[in-house]
């Protein structure tokens, strides 16, 4: 690289980088604009010049530090009648199951702003990103308009649920097969009377009931409609809508919890009313997050791997090379502790 200075910052030109870096201008502009045709050591070398010496280049800049193969932009769509929440332990354990992901890609990850509520939100956040690629964590009520988006633009894959018309790339859990196991393991501990705490208006949580319903009806027990009750994916819904339930006198011997934080709430309302989890109701949870180990006592639950899902929404995204990928279900495992007695 030549060692000729500029003359001065405000009067830089791509001539001048160029007689610094030693490098023709078409192979400047070519750096300046992120081409893969120039070599990273080169590109570096470049982009470092333009910085030192303010030159205007940074709409063509990638989202983060120079030499990444991508950039990976994950957007949380608004959920159902609250707000999402960044903090939430699942979120953060399938963020980093992407980021290792991402990182063995020499892939760069950054978690946008946008938080989108409409198909023409997805349109915006989908045209004006200079990433690679979008992950999308959740559908919210956006499936509709995730197969539109479909019709144009296939840099995308969202975790979420399994829809039969989907025209887009999904990764997620068997929620059906995994509300199944965990209904079925509580009727096989005797118990007959299953609360089931989720908002089923959530795709997720819609599909986990529906595995509740089937493990109900394969087990030859009458399904009971006041036992679904909604609760969003918070401690404090799960211990209200559990609270009102004790409180209305509704009789359950069982929680099947479309999440752990549900799950967690559910034990502390009947904890402070006086029932013993899991003498006297069992409690089992979805997501296998952290706290589910070290909440006493500690919660049945079932298990995502969020780093096999990290791996395949990571790997959907980038090797597709133009071509819609294929959606992929993870198989889920029930893993037994103390909250359901058996």
């Amino acid at each position: 690289m030549g060692s000729a200075g500029l003359k001065s910052r405000k009067n830089a030109r791509l001539e001048d980088i160029a007689r610094q870096a030693g490098v023709s201008i078409s192979t400047v502009s070519r750096a300046l604009n992120d081409s893969p045709a120039v070599k990273r050591r080169t590109k570096q070398e470049i982009w470092k010049i333009a910085r030192e010496h303010d030159y205007d280049f940074r709409t063509n800049m990638p989202n983060g530090p120079v030499g990444a193969e991508a950039t990976i932009a994950v957007i949380v769509p608004a959920p159902q009648a609250r707000e999402t929440r960044v903090a939430d332990p699942f979120f953060l354990e399938l963020l980093a199951g992407i980021a290792e992901a991402a990182r063995e890609r020499n892939a760069d990850l950054v978690i946008s702003h946008v938080f989108p509520r409409s198909a023409e939100d997805l349109e915006f956040a989908m045209t004006t990103s200079r990433a690679t690629g979008m992950i999308f964590i959740g559908q919210s009520s956006l499936h509709h308009a995730f197969n539109t988006l479909s019709d144009t633009n296939d840099r995308f894959v969202v975790w979420g649920a399994e829809f039969g018309d989907a025209r887009y790339c999904t990764v997620g859990s068997d929620n059906v097969a995994g509300g199944k196991r965990a209904t079925s393991h509580l009727l096989r501990l005797g118990r007959k009377r299953v609360l089931f705490l989720g908002d089923t208006e959530a795709p997720e949580a819609e599909q986990r009931h529906r595995g509740y319903r089937i493990a109900h009806t394969e087990a030859g027990v009458p399904l009971d409609d006041s036992l679904a009750l909604p609760a969003h994916f918070d401690v404090h819904s799960g211990e209200a809508t559990t609270r009102a339930a004790i409180e209305r006198g509704i009789e359950f011997d069982a929680v099947f919890a479309a999440s752990d934080l549900i799950a967690i709430g559910a034990i502390r309302a009947l904890t402070k009313s006086g029932r013993s989890v899991p003498s006297d109701v069992s409690v089992v949870g979805y997501d296998n997050i952290p706290a589910a180990r070290l909440v006493t006592p500690r919660l049945t639950t079932i298990d995502q791997d969020t780093n096999l899902a990290g791996r395949m929404l990571v790997s959907k995204l980038i090797d597709t090379q133009g071509a819609q990928a294929a959606s992929e279900r993870l198989e889920t495992s029930l893993l037994i502790r103390e909250s359901c007695g058996g």
